[in-house]
């Protein structure tokens, strides 16, 4: 849980971090953050981790590495935009190789689902992956052209209020969803 919140937290820890500290100093922050929370069962953590996840978790790894060896702020802002690419490289993957994600999800409380209930998953797993495109876009397009404030805002903000509505609306509509796909 703590990783997720420092996950959460992450553009408002940069915004607030550059205030007082070099982008160096904040990619130092986060990384101790985490590893402190991932010391005891990291090991058991990667290794239950698919192969794809792995490289994705390296990959943002990598970036905070190098905005501690370069101290670029703009590496730091690009975190959110990594995150969404990270994202999108997962569901994307799971429609190509199923099961999607949101048919994982769903089959925790469905384990039995239709046809019908499959593709709506396959759906709405497309829908996550228009969102992460488009998210990512954003967070890409502030991290480079708008001040930090506006940065934050978005990122640290606007983007989980957006995530928030989806999976909420998401989480509504799936059981009548499914439910109408098998009374037929």
């Amino acid at each position: 849980m703590a990783a997720f919140g420092v996950w959460i937290a992450y553009p408002l820890i940069i915004f607030f971090g550059l205030k007082f500290l070099t982008p160096r100093y904040v990619a130092l922050l986060l990384a101790l953050l985490l590893l402190v929370k991932w010391r005891r069962d990291a090991h058991v953590w990667l290794k239950s981790l698919a192969k794809i996840n792995v490289a994705i978790f390296f990959m943002l790894l990598t970036v905070i590495l190098l905005t501690f060896v370069l101290n670029s702020e703009y590496l730091l802002r690009l975190y959110p935009a990594l995150v969404n690419l990270g994202m999108l490289i997962l569901f994307g993957a799971s429609l190509l190789f199923p099961p999607s994600m949101i048919e994982s999800f769903a089959r925790l409380k469905s384990p039995d689902l239709s046809p019908e209930g499959v593709q709506y998953t396959n759906t709405v797993t497309k829908i996550w992956c228009l969102f992460f495109i488009a998210n990512g876009a954003i967070s890409l397009y502030t991290a480079y052209f708008c001040s930090q404030h506006v940065w934050a805002l978005y990122n640290g903000l606007i983007a989980y209020v957006l995530m928030g509505i989806l999976f909420a609306g998401e989480w509504l509509v799936r059981p009548k969803q499914l439910a109408s796909t098998t009374k037929e």
